[in-house]
């Protein structure tokens, strides 16, 4: 069963910067789009950003584009997104999911993502 774990998420001051980490097991990370989404109270599920496999094409939410990036390390079979000038908007719960190749058109409803982390919670805050 493929099993998802998030990490780095924690408090940072506005403008601040996290690194949030994915470990993938029981299954090759790099084949497979892998989607960071967020939810914070009262509010629906994000997309964040999306990478799909093999090739690595990118997608981000307009909120985050210029300030996330995403990223993957194979040989550790984890992908990481990389959180810069982190805004009051940002705080969620980050989540990694996979479970289709690639990301697509409408990657960012979740819908077509069949396994998910546990989730890392981000607060920013001065």
């Amino acid at each position: 069963q493929v099993q998802l774990v998030e990490s780095g998420g924690g408090l940072v001051q506005p403008g601040g910067s996290l690194r949030l980490s994915c470990a993938a097991s029981r299954f090759t990370l790099d084949y497979y789009a892998i989607g960071w989404f967020r939810q914070a109270p009262g509010k629906e599920r994000e997309g964040v950003s999306c990478i799909s496999g093999g090739d690595g094409t990118t997608y981000y939410a307009d909120s985050v584009k210029g300030r996330f990036t995403i990223s993957r390390d194979n040989a550790k079979n984890t992908m990481y997104l990389q959180m810069n000038s982190l805004k009051p908007e940002d705080p969620a719960v980050y989540y990694c999911a996979t479970g289709l190749r690639m990301c697509g058109i409408g990657w960012s409803s979740g819908s077509r993502f069949g396994s998910w982390g546990q989730g890392t919670q981000v607060t920013v805050s001065s």
